[in-house]
Formats: structure tokens, sequence, C-alpha cells
């Protein structure tokens, strides 16, 4: 199968490639430049020069694919992530490039659309499980991401399906993570809300073989997780991986001074993946987060689903 990866010299899409390479389908990624042309040909992934917010280029460019994976972002990382400014651009990629993104897969006769989005939308649901069909809590923050899945869902008719995947916190060879490897290495402060909340994480690795199972489920949101942990227990790996004794926590002050972005970073959402693994017999390929998770570097084999 011929699949088109947006962002695919991101994180995500990294792994989304990988796992797709490994399951034997041909790639294309978009290409704004000739560096990213290059790094995309040195992965095996077939460039294509085009602009993400032109619909004829894109249109173009998804001509013979399949599908196409929309995993654009640009999510800005360490302190400049808590400046408002600093996330026009991936919020611009989530509300307006996504809506580009299915016109022009409509246009190119795309037969299925995958969307990226997060399991931070939803409400705060203290010990309560959340599944797909749990409420949600938008806010200025996640209104993009909300955004980027009513357009995915548009895209669906009884000749074409849609996916949304709402990923966990990405926790593993990234570079946010590595920024609050830097944080806790320093003393500073890398945990956000009471240490007894849960919150959802997903290893890199299972970006991919999530995306991989995307292929074949039916038209719907899916949750995209290992299984959920609490605060403490993540904030503590932090602080065993750099060799301190105890991880810190941001005060309720700084809290409330980061808004709604940090808001999000307070609730407790015990988040099920469980609709994914019946619905494409997904199985993450790290379904535990661990310590290990911060020390290791990633790894993708065939089979990843």
């Amino acid at each position: 199968m011929k699949v088109f990866v947006t962002g695919a010299t991101g994180v995500m899409g990294r792994s989304a490639v990988r796992a797709l390479q490994l399951a034997g389908h041909s790639v294309v990624g978009l290409a704004r430049d000739d560096a990213k042309a290059a790094a995309l040909s040195d992965e095996g992934v077939e460039p294509v020069r085009a602009r993400l917010f032109d619909i004829e280029s894109l249109a173009e460019a998804f001509a013979e694919c399949t599908v196409v994976c929309n995993m654009a972002t640009c999510v800005p990382v360490g302190s400049q992530a808590f400046r408002p400014r600093a996330w026009r651009a991936h919020d611009r990629i989530r509300s307006e490039g996504s809506r580009i993104v299915v016109a022009a897969a409509r246009r190119a006769g795309v037969q299925r659309v995958v969307q990226e989005s997060v399991s931070v939308i939803y409400a705060d649901a203290g010990d309560e499980w959340i599944d797909e069909h749990s409420p949600v809590a938008v806010n200025g923050a996640v209104e993009p991401a909300v955004m980027a899945e009513a357009h995915a869902e548009e895209f669906g008719c009884a000749s074409r399906d849609w996916i949304v995947l709402r990923f966990g916190a990405i926790v593993g060879d990234d570079a946010l993570t590595s920024w609050r490897l830097s944080r806790a290495r320093s003393g500073h402060a890398v945990g956000f809300g009471d240490p007894q909340s849960w919150t959802s994480v997903v290893h890199p690795d299972d970006v991919g073989s999530s995306v991989l199972a995307a292929l074949s489920a039916p038209s719907g949101t899916y949750n995209v997780g290992a299984q959920p942990v609490r605060r403490q227990e993540l904030v503590e790996a932090f602080a065993q991986a750099v060799g301190r004794v105890q991880g810190r926590y941001a005060s309720r002050v700084l809290e409330r001074m980061g808004g709604e972005r940090v808001e999000l970073l307070t609730r407790s959402q015990r988040v099920s993946s469980d609709a994914l693994m019946q619905a494409a017999a997904w199985k993450p390929l790290h379904g535990r987060f661990g310590v290990h998770w911060l020390t290791q570097p990633s790894r993708q084999v065939v089979g990843a689903r």
C-alpha cells in the first residue's frame, strides 16, 4: 500500500514511517525544502515537495496514495512552551492544516485519512476509567485538536474511512522527554497536579504501531497509550533515571500562572486503549511504563500489531 505521511521527519512521523516500512508499505513524505527531502530519502521515504497549507500542491502530492497519515505538528519544547505565541504555528497546523489535508485527500481520491490527536482533551475523571465515549473538556489550548478531529470525521463517507488517534503524552526518545530529564537532573520540577492522579503515556515506538493498526481499523476515534500511570510513578521514574532521590512538582501558584495549557497537565485521566486493541488487534510494544523508557533507545520490530 502507498501511504503518505505528513510530518514524516518529526517524532510521530518517524515512528509511523518505520512501522509502515517494516510492514512492507511504500511511504511518501512531505518535504518543505532540500534538507527535509534528503533526510526522508536517507530513511527510504519518497520525498515530495509540497506545502501543507496549499491544497493544490498537496492534492498533487497525494496522487496514487491510498492512505494519508497526518502527523504534522510543531510542539514547542522547554520553557518556550509556556509562552502563548509559541503555540501559534502548532495550532494553525492542527486547525487550518488538517482541514486542507482532508480537502486535498478528498480531491486526490485517497481512501483513508489518519489524524493524530491527544487524549488530554478528556475531562478530569479522577480514578474512573476513560474511553472514547467519555466527556471532553475543551479549552483554548485543545480546541485546535478538536477541530482537526472534526475535519477528519468529515472526510468519512461510504467509500472513505477516517481514523482519529488520541495519543497519550509521548515519553521516550524525544526532545520533550530529554528536556524533562534535564530539568530533573538539575533538581527542578517535572510534575504537575496531584501525585495520585492518573496520566496517559505512550512510547514513541507505539505511535508507529498504532498508525499501522489504523490502516485496518473501522472508521472512528481511538485512544492510544500504555497502561495509565499515576503521576507519582512518572515523576519518580524521571528522578531515578538521572540519579535523584525524589522528583519535584510545580507549585500551585505556578500551575495557575501557566493557564490553560498547564491545566491540561493536571487533569486525572485514566485512559483505556482497549478499543483499538479490539478493533485492529493492536498490541503496544511498550504496554507498561517504566524507567527503562527513559534510559533505553527506541526499538521497532515487524509484528508491531
